[in-house]
């Protein structure tokens, strides 16, 4: 019997194949405070659909109805992938440094209009967006090609990325971190002049040793937190701050509120970059990566990270205290201190638990809550 692949006048017959794919996952997020759960910390939601595919068996001497369906199955199909792939390429960006990003340089940006007013045009709306848009590529690129590096640990660790996960291949990989790098360099250097463009690139370079080979400076606790503090510390608010007061027309100028953003956030990136290693001492261990984690233990370094916030909350208050005429004392004390007593209340739980994996994973994503936090209030100390 002859199979007919071309003429209308057949049917689609009920032979079936199926396709394996993977069930739907979500993990629940939280918010600043544990019982505030409005917003969610999308980095850590992952979804995985099953969905079953039918290939089609023509026979001739029917009528043309099938045709239409076949049509409809293939645009499903097709609509299937591309939504798949989005959902891979939103993982593989890692929203909640994303999010940290955005938040960073929003707050800096809204800071320097507040503190001149009468500059403020419609024009730097746009460049505002373009400047958005190279700092989410250059941070797609920085912890894209983590990715590309870390499968293996990444397979233990976070099996929830998509290369880990086998939603993204590695060549689709490396095409999307070199596309993003183009397009970040290319931003900078067209619309914000050499300088902030070299500091860009010093951004893409450090994030680049940071994890490949023969580099992988990740291996060396300190190089690797010295590299996180710097990139998303200092180089993210000096450098949006700059650009921002370029813009304006206004040369670069330390501020009183500028200078306690840049020096909190650089220890608070440092305390980032050492928790962060906290969910994934399991794989560090299996693969032989180095971290303060592995060698002085999750109880150790969780209350390290702790001591350091707190410092960090207590400076903020007595910068407060003996400088009032930098800061609105009545927002910047009791903001930080109900931060600090938060941070209290979740080191307390992470003890009771008794360094659990989960209780660690939630502590980890409260130290990237209390982060966003401090961006939010940040234009109006």
């Amino acid at each position: 019997m002859e199979v007919a692949t071309t003429h209308c006048s057949s049917v689609l017959l009920p032979a079936q194949t199926f396709r394996r794919n993977k069930l739907p996952i979500s993990t629940p997020l939280s918010f600043v405070f544990k019982s505030s759960n409005n917003l969610a910390f999308s980095a850590a939601h992952t979804k995985f659909s099953s969905r079953t595919a039918r290939r089609p068996i023509w026979a001739p001497g029917l009528n043309c109805q099938a045709c239409s369906k076949v049509d409809a199955a293939g645009s499903d199909s097709w609509w299937n992938k591309v939504d798949h792939f989005k959902d891979a390429f939103w993982r593989f960006l890692r929203p909640h440094t994303i999010r940290g990003t955005t938040l960073g340089s929003a707050s800096l940006v809204t800071r320097a209009l507040i503190e001149n007013p009468n500059l403020i045009r419609w024009s730097l709306l746009l460049k505002a967006f373009y400047g958005l848009v190279a700092l989410i590529c250059g941070n797609g690129y920085i912890v894209g090609i983590n990715q590309i590096y870390d499968v293996g640990i990444d397979k233990v660790n976070k099996p929830f990325l998509p290369i880990a996960a086998g939603d993204l291949s590695v060549r689709s990989a490396w095409f999307l971190v070199l596309s993003l790098a183009f397009v970040g360099v290319l931003i900078v250097g067209l619309n914000f002049g050499s300088f902030i463009t070299s500091l860009y690139c010093l951004g893409l370079f450090l994030g680049t040793i940071y994890s490949v080979p023969p580099f992988r400076m990740k291996r060396f606790a300190v190089v690797a937190f010295l590299i996180i503090a710097t990139v998303r510390g200092f180089l993210l608010n000096y450098g949006v701050y700059y650009a921002t007061r370029a813009a304006l027309g206004l040369t670069f100028e330390w501020s009183s509120p500028v200078t306690f953003i840049t020096t909190f956030v650089t220890l608070f990136a440092l305390v980032i970059a050492i928790t962060k290693d906290l969910p994934d001492v399991e794989g560090d261990r299996k693969f032989q990566i180095s971290t303060l984690a592995t060698k002085l233990g999750v109880r150790n370094i969780a209350l390290l990270g702790s001591g350091l916030l707190l410092i960090n909350y207590v400076g903020s208050i007595l910068a407060a205290c003996y400088l009032p005429q930098a800061f609105r004392r009545n927002l910047m004390i009791p903001a930080h201190a109900i931060l600090a007593l938060g941070l209290t209340s979740q080191a307390w739980v992470l003890e009771k638990a008794n360094y659990s994996k989960d209780a660690i994973s939630e502590f980890y994503r409260f130290i990237w809550n209390l982060f966003y936090a401090e961006y939010f209030i940040f234009p109006f100390i």
